[in-house]
């Protein structure tokens, strides 16, 4: 039998009594109070954004939106101006979302799918030199974006050429064929993070699960689809929001790869054109701003329970 030390067994005890200490002073009556006062605070900006884009015009220009509960006045005018105004000083914003929605979803999906097999591989394929990619994927993360804007845009304006050998055309896309070069702008930039993200999950899976499907003839794929998928399910899930969250909120990439037409530009580029050339328009800035919010709000709240537990995961063994 394999004895246990009895300095181990006596350290145990103490660190069990330490965490149950830690755990019911956060769960206390006092941590709740912090708990609710910092909830208060963070929603506090957000619930005086709504109440904003929902008041006359007359009324946001000239008081606060705390003013509203001693008049009420609500309106949905603004959000009708900021999404299908026809004039030259309303948002028009209908567009710009439909390109977000277009840009974001192939932005996360092809990521998530190209770096969940690459993190298989290189914790479940043996192959020579596996160590040495991620250690390189790993490195990649240090690099800044803005470093591979000049690089990536040469690439698709100029090709690629070795010699004077063409060996790649310019892409030369115009209009709505420029969504191509903001997928392949967000795919290269968030698979370091991604690869490195899942790869910690799925290397933590139990060996011999992986050995016992191999040894009933199941091959890389079905392993991969079978079994690994939905135990990395939360990581993948904690992966696709922050990715998701990146790409919408998205302006430099967006402006530089798909321009500033309407018809690729997403809702960025167009509030940030608002607040630039007709700043006083606080309505329609508040409107066009809560339009750009409930979508990843909803997105997040709707994965929530994955998310919480993508982060938790491997932090308890048991």
């Amino acid at each position: 039998m394999t004895s246990v030390s009895p300095a181990v067994t006596a350290v145990r005890p103490g660190a069990e009594q330490a965490a149950g200490r830690v755990r019911k002073r956060l769960s206390g009556r006092v941590a709740s109070a912090v708990a609710i006062v910092i909830a208060v605070l963070w929603t506090t900006p957000t619930f005086g954004l709504f109440l904003s884009s929902l008041r006359p015009e007359d009324q946001i220009k000239t008081t606060g939106w705390w003013s509203f509960f001693s008049d009420p006045q609500l309106t949905l005018e603004n959000y009708q101006e900021v999404l299908f105004g026809t004039s030259s000083s309303s948002g028009k914003m209908a567009s710009f979302l439909i390109n977000s929605i277009v840009i974001t979803i192939p932005s996360v999906l092809f990521p998530l799918a190209f770096a969940a097999f690459a993190a298989y591989a290189l914790a479940w394929v043996p192959f020579r030199g596996r160590n040495w990619i991620y250690i390189g994927i790993f490195a990649l993360q240090v690099v800044p974006l803005q470093m591979a804007l000049v690089p990536l845009l040469s690439f698709f304006s100029e090709g690629v050429s070795v010699f004077g050998l063409q060996l790649m055309p310019a892409w030369e896309l115009e209009g709505p064929a420029r969504f191509a070069q903001v997928w392949f702008a967000h795919t290269c930039f968030a698979l370091p993070l991604g690869v490195f993200l899942l790869h910690n999950f799925m290397s933590e899976l139990p060996g011999e699960l992986i050995e016992a499907a191999r040894v009933d003839g199941a091959t890389h794929g079905r392993i991969f689809r079978r079994v690994v998928l939905p135990l990395v399910a939360p990581a993948l899930a904690t992966f696709g929001i922050f990715q998701f969250l990146w790409v919408w909120n998205d302006l430099l990439v967006a402006l530089i790869f798909a321009g500033g037409t309407p018809d690729s530009a997403p809702m960025t580029v167009r509030l940030a054109q608002m607040a630039g050339t007709r700043g006083n328009e606080w309505q329609r800035l508040t409107a066009g701003a809560f339009v750009s919010l409930v979508i990843p709000l909803i997105v997040f709240l709707s994965m929530q329970r994955y998310f919480v537990r993508g982060l938790l995961a491997g932090s308890v063994k048991g």
